[in-house]
């Protein structure tokens, strides 16, 4: 049997939150169990979330305007994209199992956490179209959303104040909810 490979991306500025202890029980459960595990933590490594011209290295593509979905392509082709997110990249490559693991905020994941998937999940690397979901770039990763909500169950229902929570999720488990809403009905 060939050792697991499991990426963290864990998203919290405080090591001793709720999150921090689930992710240090995730390193602590996963290893016991023989897998490699390697986080990324977001806040420690001071990530930068934002798009910007530093992630190209060299030459832009087209240098008269500058689109990012094109440039961060281009350079994923080419081989041109920063070292931070080649590094990040990597450890997905390598991975088996990528965790997200983060609380949730205002119906969604911390800016870091969503900067992280902007610069680091780009086409070329992750999905390129046609290929998404099912026939991505990424279709053999399993990946698991691991979050706290601050709020009981009862918050997030169809009755309660923030709605059904499979709806907040839809952009981050697209295919899973539209499965489990052609079940329903």
């Amino acid at each position: 049997m060939t050792e697991r490979k499991v990426l963290i991306v864990y998203a919290h500025q405080e090591p001793k939150s709720l999150n921090g202890s689930l992710k240090t029980i995730a390193v602590e459960e996963l290893s016991k169990q023989g897998c490699r595990v390697t986080v990324s933590d977001l806040y420690e490594m001071q990530f930068e979330p934002r798009t910007t011209r530093k992630d190209i290295v060299g030459e832009l593509y087209h240098p008269e305007q500058f689109n990012y979905g094109v440039e961060a392509w281009e350079a994923c082709k080419n081989g041109s994209l920063s070292e931070d997110l080649i590094k990040e990249q990597r450890k997905v490559k390598e991975a088996d199992l990528v965790i997200f693991q983060f609380p949730l905020y205002w119906f969604s994941m911390p800016a870091i956490m969503k900067g992280w998937m902007d610069r680091v999940l780009v086409q070329g690397f992750a999905h390129d179209f046609p290929q998404c979901y099912d026939s991505g770039l990424l279709k053999n990763k399993l990946a698991l959303l691991s979050f706290t909500t601050g709020g009981g169950k009862e918050m997030y229902s169809d009755e309660g104040v923030s709605g059904d929570i499979r709806y907040l999720l839809w952009p981050m488990q697209q295919r899973d909810l539209k499965e489990n809403l052609e079940r329903r009905s």
